[in-house]
């Protein structure tokens, strides 16, 4: 497959140990777009400082639920930090949806979010601030460089798995121990 025709939507971006850049070391991003214009993803492993009852605490959003206001939301990347990106399995008509694959959705309307307070929202969600972009060609030299390993997106990843366990688990599916990679890269 050329890089050309490589379109990796509804795959988990896996930082190999070499990448060090913040906020993408040890980082799992769910890619939600790639095509000729370029790529973004959101991450699902990387906490932010806030918690969702903060944020609906911010936008104005009323819940009653002990447990919902205190999960985590996610730093999803160095992008438009300010807007709230969420990834879940709900199919219904939310305001501003993405199809990321059959069953998986990105949503940045408030609806989604109002539902969710109500205890009226979707039953699996990643609620993260920001996300990831990468121009044209971008992801694809990262790719090259060994930067990024990548594997077809798993509900279990992206729902179920502890944030600090995202990493391994996400390299398990493809077979390899991030303990015994080296941390730097290089070419022969």
């Amino acid at each position: 497959m050329s890089a050309s025709s490589l379109h990796l939507a509804n795959h988990l971006l896996v930082a190999a140990p070499s990448l060090q850049q913040e906020p993408f070391a040890r980082g799992v991003a769910l890619i939600c777009q790639h095509d000729a214009q370029g790529a973004m993803a959101v991450l699902v492993n990387q906490p932010s400082e806030y918690t969702l009852g903060e944020v609906f605490a911010q936008i104005g959003i009323d819940s009653d639920d002990p447990a919902l206001q205190a999960v985590p939301v996610l730093n999803g990347g160095p992008v438009h930090s300010e807007r709230g990106f969420v990834i879940h399995d709900d199919a219904r008509d939310w305001g501003s949806s993405l199809t990321v694959a059959d069953g998986l959705y990105l949503t940045t309307s408030r609806d989604i979010l109002q539902a969710m307070a109500q205890g009226n929202g979707p039953r699996n969600v990643v609620v993260a601030l920001g996300c990831a972009g990468w121009g044209p060609g971008q992801l694809e030299a990262e790719l090259a460089e060994n930067s990024w390993l990548t594997v077809p997106a798993a509900s279990s990843i992206l729902f179920d798995l502890p944030l600090a366990q995202r990493w391994h688990g996400a390299a398990n599916l493809l077979g390899v121990d991030m303990t015994h990679l080296t941390d730097y890269s290089g070419r022969a």
